[in-house]
């Protein structure tokens, strides 16, 4: 479901452009996988895509793209991909208390992206990062408007804030479904949660200018939705994803 946040946003930017979604509902959460096993289904699902006549692949998944991105553009040369870069640089630069909290999961975390990102833009800035554990699935489930999200985002949120941050990376893409229940966790604080997603979007515009592969003027967009997973799950995904435009 996470994935769909970021489909929002290109859709946003991009309202010409045909878009195939395809959700792994049968495979997820992803974040406590091997690399391997990540690898491998990302190829399974850009070989899936692909078969369905698709010329740009993104990368909607943090993880995915952490464990995977390099792999993937290794083996599908001419192909554009787009990844999610974590959004630490933004945070960095418009942090004024110098502290900034990362939300991701354990393989984001622990992938060289984000070791590298963090190591460029903040020398000297205090990162705190911090594993969203349960948050993937809250979302996967339609909880994220509970009450029992905003108990679960305070046990990470809290100790964050408690040390100052004022920047808050999402650093996934499920994370912006709880954008409400993390508000709430926060309220009272001055705090700006960063969500990479339209900087995605306009990457995805422009590799589509480059590769001369845009959708002619007017072009009537058609929008699909796929999954590894079964029917139900499909039109879930559907359903999501007309109820967040």
């Amino acid at each position: 479901m996470g994935g769909l946040s970021v489909r929002r946003e290109v859709c946003r930017l991009l309202p010409e452009e045909s878009i195939i979604y395809l959700g792994d509902g049968k495979n997820c959460p992803y974040g406590s996988r091997s690399v391997e096993e990540v690898r491998e289904l990302s190829v399974a699902a850009v070989d899936h895509l692909l078969g369905m006549g698709c010329k740009l692949i993104v990368v909607a998944c943090n993880t995915a793209t952490a464990a995977a991105i390099e792999h993937l553009r290794a083996r599908y040369l001419d192909l554009p991909i787009v990844g999610m870069e974590p959004a630490i640089k933004p945070a960095c630069l418009r942090t004024k208390s110098r502290v900034v909290g990362v939300l991701a999961t354990e393989r984001s975390l622990d992938g060289d992206l984000f070791r590298r990102t963090a190591a460029r833009y903040g020398a000297d800035i205090e990162v705190i990062t911090a594993p969203g554990r349960g948050f993937v699935e809250l979302v996967e489930s339609d909880r994220e408007q509970s009450d029992e999200a905003v108990k679960c985002v305070e046990t990470v949120v809290k100790p964050m804030l408690a040390r100052g941050a004022d920047q808050i990376v999402l650093g996934c893409t499920h994370y912006p479904f709880l954008l409400d229940a993390l508000k709430r966790a926060s309220e009272g604080c001055e705090v700006e949660f960063v969500d990479p997603s339209a900087a995605v979007a306009r990457r995805v515009k422009q590799l589509l200018e480059e590769y001369s592969l845009e959708a002619s003027a007017g072009h009537k967009a058609c929008h699909r939705f796929e999954t590894f997973a079964n029917e139900a799950y499909r039109q879930r995904l559907e359903q999501k994803a007309a109820d967040t435009k």
